[in-house]
């Protein structure tokens, strides 16, 4: 490449101040990593990139006449945060605000300029730099006055950027009227499909709440039995007393364990509710108890895990339902995953139950 003199001087530049750049990176890196992870925000894609010095001398070939020094180009630094909703873009860069200086004359939120039929680069970019009150290196101040470029955009919209990219999409001259128009069909179902996942995910939110609001009112019979209310009613700890009076009789310890594999249980009971798990447990909640006393004693367990409270009531029910030693059996492959074993422990306890007069 034929640079002016002036060019020049500002690649020689670049070339002295690369380590400063590629610890600036470092910091940037680090900084919205932590600000993710202090927010419990999970994205598809954090990167950063240091201009090549290929690409510098490309860029000062065109347009070098535009900047005085190096620190009129705002690119040499470029960080990238791909969320995997399109409104999570809008959350993340009030997040940013908080921790870098926003050069505002010189930002641009691309999504508000794009054609109505162009998904294009739909993407927020920012203009930053650090604060001395966010990091400060006596050794190295220039890392408090380097601008570095940020770019927030969705998946969709990555995806759909990269694509432009590779196919050197960059004028409505350069391809045939076809070939916009079929691009432009995609960008629009790409952008549709942008909408949609983030409306359904604020609707499955605003479900959930409402799930949380109804079980917490404790009105069970009107909670419809599902994963999520399932979930939600795991949170009041509704079987924590009954597992306390079992371990109390080897005055053992509790640990905790999940008992959402136990959901799939009460629906193949035949449970429609949380009301009607609620009812089983305290019809067969003494059943379960005196099971627990003829598995515990004389055992010396001294550790009993959270769910032998559930996984009792579970049996006791299969059993009062009629299902025998078969449904245990069939109780056990969904706990514990089919084993061999799991017959023998079926066995085991249906001859316990039987002696306790809890089969049918």
């Amino acid at each position: 490449m034929r640079l002016d003199i002036h060019s020049e001087m500002i690649l020689e530049e670049y070339r002295t101040k690369l380590p400063v750049f590629e610890r600036l990176k470092a910091i940037v890196m680090e900084l919205l990593q932590r600000c993710l992870d202090d927010n419990n925000l999970i994205v598809s894609g954090l990167e950063a990139r240091i201009k090549t010095e290929r690409s510098l001398a490309g860029k000062l070939e065109l347009k070098g006449y535009k900047y005085h020094s190096l620190d009129d180009i705002t690119d040499i630094l470029g960080a990238r945060i791909i969320t995997f909703y399109s409104d999570e873009v809008d959350l993340i860069s009030a997040l940013v605000e908080r921790i870098f200086e926003i050069d505002w004359s010189n930002s641009v939120d691309k999504r508000k300029m794009m054609e109505t039929d162009r998904f294009g680069y739909m993407s927020l970019h920012y203009v930053c730099r650090i604060p001395e009150s966010v990091y400060n290196d006596p050794a190295m101040p220039e890392l408090n006055h380097i601008k570095f470029e940020l770019q927030m955009r969705s998946t969709l919209q990555h995806v759909w950027a990269n694509m432009y990219h590779d196919m050197g999409y960059k004028s409505d001259v350069e391809i045939p009227i076809e070939y916009q128009r079929n691009m432009s069909r995609l960008a629009g179902m790409l952008e549709l499909a942008d909408e949609q996942f983030s409306q359904i995910r604020r609707e499955i939110t605003d479900y959930r709440r409402s799930v949380q609001s109804l079980v917490a009112s404790g009105n069970f019979n009107e909670v419809p039995l599902n994963g999520d209310t399932f979930r939600s009613y795991l949170e009041l700890k509704p079987f924590g007393r009954l597992a306390e009076k079992i371990a109390a009789i080897n005055q053992a310890e509790l640990y905790e364990d999940s008992l959402m594999p136990y959901y799939k249980i009460f629906y193949l009971l035949g449970m429609k509710t949380i009301g009607d798990i609620e009812n089983m447990r305290n019809e067969y909640s003494e059943g379960a108890y005196q099971l627990a006393l003829h598995q515990l004693a004389g055992t010396g367990l001294d550790i009993v895990a959270c769910s032998v409270a559930v996984q009792n009531l579970c049996i006791v029910a299969v059993l009062k339902q009629g299902f025998g030693e078969a449904g245990l059996l069939k109780l056990f492959n969904l706990v514990y995953g089919e084993s061999s074993y799991n017959a023998q422990r079926a066995q085991r306890v249906f001859e316990q139950a039987q002696k306790i007069n809890l089969v049918q």
